[in-house]
C-alpha cells in the first residue's frame, strides 16, 4: 500500500511538470471569497495553495472580499444590509463598517494565514498608492438603475505597487476599496480582480465561489460547463442569478481585455487551485476568449531529439 501511495503521488507531481514549464514566471489572479473565507479548514487550506503557487515560481495575487463579515458586523451594530441587483446598497455608515472590516480585519486575516508559511503576503487596499479608482456606478434592477450609493465601478488601475511586491518575492493581498472625487468606494471583488488582472497581463483569473461552476440551464439542468468562450458566456449573462452574473461578467471582461483564462471554481474543494492548475482534467468551469484557445501546456521537450 506504501508504494503505491508513492507511485500516486509521484505520478501526479510528472502530470504537474508541463504546468509548472508553462505558468512558471506568470501572475495568476485569485479572487477570495465565499464559504472559503469563513470555513477554518478551508482558511488555512487556501492559505497553503497559495504559497504552493509561490514556491512553484508562480506569482498569485489575492483580490478579497468579505461580505459575511461585513453583514455580520453591521448587524451586531443594528444595521440593517439590503441589496440590489446583486451588489450591497452602501451609506456613508455602511461604508465606515465596510472599509474597517475589509481592510482592517479580513485583510490582516487572510495576510497572517499565509505568513504562517513565510514572509510572503503584504496587505494592501485598492487606495493604497492608487490602486484602484472607481466612479459611482447604479445597480441594474429590471432594467432600470437603482442608487446603491457609495459602491462604484473600476475605472482605472496603477499597478505598479502590485507589481513591485511581486517583483520582491511577495503574495500581494489586496481589499476591495477603491479612491475617488468623492472620497473611498465600495467595489465588487470580483470586477476588482478582474480589473488587476487585466492591468498586470496575468494569465489567469481565477474565481473562487460556492458552486462548482456555472450549470447550462440551472436549475432545470445541472450539466456543469466545463470551458464556453467569450460569445458563448455573453449570450448567458441575462440569463444568469444575481450573485452569479458579477462573476461571470468579470470573467467575461477580463478574456476580452486579454487575459487568456478566466476560471470559476469551487471553494469549498480543499486544493481547488492546485486541481485547475496543475492538473490535465482541471475542475470547475474555464472561460476564453476563442473557441481554439488552446488548453493544453506546451510540450516542454518540444524540439528536443527524443
Amino acid at each position: 500500500m506504501r508504494m503505491s501511495d508513492a507511485e500516486s503521488k509521484a505520478n501526479a507531481l510528472i502530470e504537474a511538470l508541463p504546468w509548472l514549464s508553462r505558468f512558471h514566471g506568470k501572475t495568476v489572479v485569485v479572487k477570495y471569497g465565499g464559504n472559503a473565507m469563513t470555513d477554518p479548514r478551508l482558511q488555512s487550506r487556501f492559505a497553503e495553495n497559495i504559497v504552493f503557487l509561490r514556491y512553484a515560481g508562480l506569482r498569485p495575487v489575492v483580490v478579497h472580499g468579505g461580505g459575511p463579515q461585513i453583514t455580520e458586523h453591521l448587524d451586531r451594530l443594528g444595521v440593517q444590509s439590503s441589496f440590489a441587483g446583486g451588489l450591497r446598497v452602501t451609506t456613508s455608515e455602511t461604508m465606515d463598517v465596510v472599509r474597517m472590516v475589509l481592510v482592517g480585519q479580513v485583510n490582516r486575516e487572510i495576510v497572517g494565514l499565509i505568513n504562517a508559511h513565510g514572509p510572503f503576503a503584504v496587505g494592501i487596499s485598492g487606495e493604497d498608492a492608487h490602486l484602484l479608482t472607481a466612479e459611482r456606478k447604479p445597480a441594474m434592477v429590471d432594467g432600470s438603475p437603482v442608487d446603491i450609493g457609495l459602491v462604484g465601478e473600476v475605472v482605472e488601475v496603477q499597478p505598479g505597487v502590485v507589481q513591485t511586491l511581486l517583483d520582491d518575492g511577495r503574495v500581494p493581498v489586496v481589499s476591495g476599496i477603491a479612491r475617488s472625487d468623492e472620497g473611498v468606494y465600495n467595489v465588487n471583488a470580483d470586477t476588482a480582480a478582474a480589473a488587476i488582472a487585466i492591468a498586470l497581463d496575468a494569465a489567469k483569473l481565477i474565481m473562487l465561489t460556492d458552486v462548482e461552476g456555472l450549470y447550462a440551464d440551472y436549475p432545470a439542468c445541472e450539466e456543469l460547463i466545463s470551458m464556453l468562450t467569450a460569445s458563448e458566456l455573453e449570450g448567458m449573462l441575462p440569463e444568469l442569478s444575481s450573485g452569479m452574473a458579477p462573476k461571470m461578467e468579470a470573467c467575461l471582461r477580463a478574456v476580452r481585455c486579454g487575459v487568456p483564462q478566466a476560471h470559476i471554481l469551487d471553494g469549498r474543494i480543499p486544493d481547488s487551485m492546485l486541481l485547475e492548475v496543475f492538473t490535465n482534467e482541471g475542475i470547475g468551469t474555464m472561460v476564453v476568449a476563442e473557441a481554439d484557445e488552446p488548453t493544453e501546456p506546451v510540450d516542454i521537450y518540444e524540439g528536443e531529439d527524443t
